[in-house]
């Protein structure tokens, strides 16, 4: 058999069997030692394959992928510093919990750390950050090695989705010549099963007395919280709005909870919380006596402060699988269980249960009362960055999706996304909270044809400029709302703001990019509007149009600043009158 056979049956009964598996997409970046997977996953009837020259966009738009479609997605790149270049989409991937199946083409081990070109040390180079790695074998066509080629197939889209999902890594040493010959019988070999490993996975529920324990705990409290954050469970929110008003309990939904749009009862869901907890003088006045959180930390800030002062709360944190998501530091009891079904199982064995009334009603006039101010019209017509995700929520069609960007867009989702009955998913980074990528993951989510909208900063739109060119190539709809604020808009909230002698230079860093020119390059609409009828008009423009939409926000960080702190003034001020009432 010839070098060429042996490698196109080898690298074909793997990719084969990725489909088997429940793969149907991957991201290509362009080059010579990744030739036999590159054009093998091209040639395959059932992948998509979508091409994409910068490795580090490509890696983040195969994450936005695998988030929107909740699938795995596979990444495939030349050997040397293109692999490297996929490392941060790798770190968010492995913190976020999203199925990424990183493929890297590599030199045979004999041009291995003797000074060949493009030659860099990749066994295990993404470290702690994959679930799995392992290096394959030369390709081999005996039937032994291609049930080997195969089975690590399979075990790597098993691996990847299931537990708590994550990223695997597998490296494929190749020789030349590197060219498959797709000319060959029976290449895609007709396989009687559907997948080479048939994996049966149960969900983790508590035993009776497990939770009969946790009942018995809550049964002598009066004053509890359910708090859900990030989590892509579509079904959760359904579960946890059932158990909440069973049990007469407010909830306090993170933006990223998928809680706060849709169908399902919302009398308990406060999303005013972030606001209502910035004031520590309101912190000091609400003691719960237990909080069950699903989901991972919350993006909100002053409720990571409210758990670290109040350590004596009985907290209770439920996860899937194994896992320690826990940064307050405090005290706490993790409940290794489904989480929809530990909501059924609550309802069912602790239906007698009905916590303070006074305490869900207080929850829901603070809810009331922030929403009022922070949604409040004021006299000026300028343009504000909170508002402006009042505009985006309001405009966002049913079944659409809204990618949110680190540091202030993401807290301003937080603050100013109010629920909604229209179904729209909020997805977000917030596995590593970086700002790069950011571009590139929502094209990826938008991959298949889903309408979304990525609203992020100016300093991450940066970032990401190269990721523009998959809008443009594939045509994709996306409407970017850019919040341009000339640098870095959270600083103008940190103590660094008070450091005048270098907050510009170091932590605002002013770009002074005239955006249009750059949306020009790669043939997207853009429109920079000065007053919210303006701006009210872009957004349903771009949700009626096909293709890149960038609509500029233009702020400024002083007074974007000042008006967030007036808001926060007036709310603590308004629940402190409630308190001393």
């Amino acid at each position: 058999m010839t070098h060429e056979e042996t490698l196109t049956r080898y690298t074909a009964n793997f990719i084969d069997e990725l489909h088997r598996n429940g793969l149907t997409d991957v991201v290509i970046s362009p080059g010579s030692r990744s030739t036999p997977l590159a054009l093998t996953f091209a040639e395959h009837a059932f992948i998509n394959h979508w091409v994409n020259m910068d490795e580090r966009s490509a890696a983040f738009f195969a994450l936005g992928m695998a988030k929107q479609q909740n699938k795995p997605v596979a990444v495939v790149c030349t050997s040397g510093t293109a692999a490297a270049n996929y490392f941060p989409a790798i770190v968010e991937a492995y913190y976020s919990r999203v199925p990424l199946v990183v493929l890297t083409a590599d030199r045979p081990h004999e041009l291995r750390d003797v000074g060949a070109p493009q030659a860099i040390e990749q066994i295990n180079m993404y470290g702690q950050y994959v679930k799995w790695f392992h290096e394959m074998a030369l390709p081999e066509s005996t039937p032994p090695m291609l049930q080997y080629a195969r089975s690590k197939a399979a075990r790597a889209v098993q691996t990847a989705c299931f537990g708590n999902a994550g990223p695997v890594h597998l490296n494929f040493p190749f020789r030349e010549p590197l060219l498959p010959d797709f000319s060959l019988e029976n290449l895609w070999e007709k396989q009687e099963y559907p997948s080479f490993h048939q994996v049966l996975e149960g969900k983790d529920v508590l035993e009776p007395s497990q939770l009969e324990w946790i009942i018995n705990k809550l049964s002598s409290h009066e004053k509890g919280l359910i708090v859900v954050g990030p989590q892509f469970d579509t079904e959760l929110a359904e579960a946890v709005s059932a158990l909440a008003n069973q049990w007469n309990i407010p909830v306090l939904a993170d933006p990223l909870s998928q809680l706060r749009a849709g169908q399902h009862d919302k009398a308990n869901i406060i999303e005013g919380y972030d606001a209502i907890l910035k004031s520590k003088q309101i912190r000091d006045r609400l003691n719960p006596d237990f909080i069950i959180r699903f989901g991972a930390m919350p993006v909100s800030k002053p409720y990571l402060l409210f758990i670290k002062e109040h350590s004596e709360i009985e907290h209770f944190i439920v996860e899937a699988h194994h896992g320690y998501r826990e940064p307050a530091g405090t005290p706490a009891q993790f409940i290794f269980a489904d989480p929809v079904k530990l909501c059924s199982d609550f309802c069912e064995a602790a239906g007698h249960l009905a916590f303070n009334e006074e305490w869900l009603q207080s929850w829901r006039l603070m809810n009331q009362t922030a929403k009022r101010q922070l949604l409040a019209e004021q006299e000026s017509t300028f343009l504000t960055e909170g508002h402006t995700v009042k505009q985006l929520a309001e405009a966002a069609t049913e079944e659409s999706t809204i990618y949110v960007g680190n540091s202030m867009p993401i807290r301003d989702m937080d603050t100013f996304f109010m629920t909604t009955p229209k179904q729209i998913r909020i997805l977000g980074n917030r596995g590593a909270n970086g700002i790069d990528g950011m571009t590139s993951s929502a094209l990826g989510a938008a991959a298949h044809g889903e309408k979304v909208a990525l609203l992020l900063g100016d300093l991450s739109f940066f970032h990401d400029f190269n990721g523009l060119m998959l809008a443009k190539q594939y045509n994709m709809n996306l409407t970017v709302v850019l919040i341009n604020n000339n640098g870095g808009g959270i600083f103008s909230f940190l103590p660094q703001a008070g450091q005048s002698d270098h907050f510009e230079t170091i932590f605002g860093t002013p770009m002074d990019i005239d955006f249009q020119h750059i949306i020009a390059m790669y043939q997207g609409r853009y429109s920079k509007p000065e007053s919210w009828e303006e701006l009210r008009q872009a957004l349903t423009d771009s949700y009626q149009e096909d293709g890149l939409s960038v609509i500029e926000v233009q702020t400024e960080r002083e007074e974007n600043a000042s008006w967030h702190k007036a808001k926060w003034t007036i709310i603590e001020q308004k629940l402190m009158e409630y308190f001393e009432g």
